[in-house]
């Protein structure tokens, strides 16, 4: 199954629903149309039960080079237009529903992700990255603050002094730099990248999915929680999980000595 505009696809493949950025020309810079149709493909994947991990990626050399700057420059131009409000009506709502969503959400990092570009990528679970690839945190350089959830990604990824050096001096991070520091998870050379995602997708996709989204909701809640109210929030997620078909067929199949098959649910 796939669908697209002329900025965004969404496909769905063995359980594996992929989202490409398609304005290779730009870098898969984020104008409105990309914005929009991002928004809507995110959500669309969030809901979608054919789905059961999702992989974000970029075309051409690059993941994304963030906020489109020519279609900013005119928005600058317009006085009843402020740079919050594609926060707000774009931004947030995207890294929002990659975050919560009850899958789990791979950054297939073809190329360069900067900006809100590497905002998203952060925002996922998992970031694969091609050894060709980096980051750049590139908003102060441009006279900005910070958005699309970084503030809270970065520091728990790499530590709040690393936070603060990304983002007030900011340069690019090789892939290899990247993994050192936290920011991916598997950095492969780039004529193995496509492959090495759809193998880590497959077996996420394939795995317990009503497990695999409670384990994602403790950890975000924990965050901003503490030990007792973690402890309780881990026992409803573990009622859930341990009433569900999936539980019980792993057990079955683990006093069997042999692997289990998964529904995720």
């Amino acid at each position: 199954m796939a669908d697209q505009d002329d900025t965004v696809t969404y496909t769905v493949a063995a359980d594996v629903a992929t989202i490409t950025l398609r304005r290779s020309d730009t870098m898969n810079s984020l104008d409105l149309q990309t914005k929009l149709a991002l928004r809507d493909a995110v959500h669309r994947a969030a809901s979608d039960d054919s789905a059961r991990c999702v992989v974000l990626t970029g075309t051409g050399r690059a993941f994304s080079a963030g906020q489109d700057l020519k279609e900013h420059v005119r928005d600058l131009r317009d006085p009843d237009r402020l740079l919050s409000d594609t926060v707000e009506e774009h931004f947030n709502p995207i890294v929002t529903a990659i975050a919560t969503m009850p899958k789990p959400v791979i950054a297939a990092v073809n190329g360069v992700a900067a900006g809100a570009g590497a905002s998203l990528a952060f925002a996922c679970d998992f970031r694969v990255l091609a050894d060709t690839a980096g980051f750049n945190l590139a908003f102060a350089a441009i006279a900005l603050s910070c958005d699309s959830g970084v503030s809270w990604t970065l520091p728990r990824l790499v530590g709040r002094a690393n936070a603060v050096e990304l983002l007030m001096l900011p340069r690019t991070i090789e892939a290899e730099e990247a993994l050192s520091l936290g920011l991916a998870h598997q950095v492969v050379a780039a004529d193995v990248f496509e492959d090495a995602v759809a193998e880590l997708a497959q077996r996420l996709a394939s795995g317990p999915t009503l497990a695999l989204a409670s384990i994602k909701r403790v950890l975000a809640y924990s965050a901003t929680h503490d030990l007792p109210e973690s402890l309780a929030h881990e026992a409803q997620k573990m009622a859930l999980t341990g009433a569900s078909v999936d539980h019980r067929r792993a057990v079955e199949a683990f006093l069997e000595k042999r692997s289990p098959t998964f529904e995720g649910h």
